[in-house]
């Protein structure tokens, strides 16, 4: 995915991250994964950032997004799945195979948890996060078809290459 290709709404944010001054990045991150309404001293800080016009339903993952963002630096390959895989190598695969098994099968109510436990991880291996498509992807995580799901699943556990061709169909098709 090219930058052109994520929506207006996470443009403008992700801008608005980059640009957020370092004591800014500071109150994020102190309510990393924690739910908007638990949220300290960074109300009127999130409600700035947030693009005029997001649906209310989906601050809470604007919330989260915006505070894991201060945790790890920016990439733009790939999606988390990806991300993960890089991370793994060969040393630690099997525990970082059962994490990324967790994720996945994570609801929504567990999401934020297990994706503040993923962006630590990658940051301690020193692998960035492509954060469009990070906040793209976890718009869609209750999505019926689980395809966010799918596509994290095949990044990380299906070879690279193959992974690529079989998400390119499946974009393919739900494009129709």
């Amino acid at each position: 995915m090219t930058q052109d290709d994520y929506s207006p709404f996470t443009r403008m944010f992700m801008e608005r991250l980059r640009t957020l001054a370092a004591g800014g990045k500071a109150q994020l991150k102190r309510n990393a994964g924690k739910p908007l309404a638990e949220a300290r001293d960074s109300l009127a800080l999130f409600y700035r950032l947030l693009p005029s016009g997001v649906h209310p339903a989906q601050e809470e993952w604007y919330f989260l997004v915006a505070t894991l963002y201060p945790l790890a630096d920016e990439g733009q390959a790939g999606n988390l799945g990806d991300s993960l895989r890089r991370a793994a190598g060969d040393n630690n695969r099997k525990g970082v195979d059962r994490r990324v098994e967790i994720l996945l099968d994570a609801d929504a109510s567990q999401l934020p948890f297990h994706l503040r436990q993923s962006i630590r991880f990658l940051k301690s291996n020193d692998v960035s996060v492509n954060w469009p498509r990070l906040l793209e992807d976890v718009l869609q995580w209750n999505h019926p078809r689980h395809y966010v799901q799918k596509q994290w699943a095949r990044s990380y556990f299906a070879d690279p290459a193959q992974a690529n061709k079989e998400m390119a169909a499946e974009a393919a098709g739900q494009a129709q």
